[in-house]
């Protein structure tokens, strides 16, 4: 069975529709911003401290709708699965790599915006937000 690596992540969505991804320095896949959470933080309170930390963004959590669990193979820790909190924001501040990111994209979440993705948001998070596209319109 894989070591779990937990973390709290963002499916940021801006005015567009569009949503951000993240990807770490040295490293190829994109993913969700966020990040692991601490012993005794809660998911939302990591989220925030990670967007801030990364992204320079300031969130406020009240605005944050809560989307459940997800499970991955890790992207750049073989062996691992990440199980991802999953929290959706809308946001429309600036935002920019900090911290352990080298470059984030904004992508149309009905594409993969011709990037190498990381499991849980090729597999996972694209799809699930795709479907809640397609129920709602």
């Amino acid at each position: 069975m894989p070591a779990i690596i937990r973390i709290a992540a963002a499916l940021l969505l801006g005015p567009n529709g569009h949503t951000l991804l993240v990807r770490k320095r040295g490293t190829q896949a994109f993913m969700q911003p966020g990040g692991k959470i601490d012993p005794g933080e809660q998911p939302l309170q990591a989220l925030a401290r990670e967007l801030l930390e990364e992204l320079g963004l300031r969130i406020d959590p009240a605005q944050a709708r809560y989307l459940g669990v997800f499970s991955a193979p890790a992207a750049n820790e073989p062996g691992f699965e990440v199980q991802a909190e999953l929290f959706q924001l809308h946001i429309d501040a600036p935002v920019q790599p900090a911290a352990e990111i080298e470059e984030v994209q904004w992508i149309d979440p009905l594409t993969e915006g011709n990037l190498t993705l990381a499991p849980l948001t090729r597999d996972l998070i694209l799809p699930f937000y795709r479907d809640t596209l397609l129920t709602t319109a």
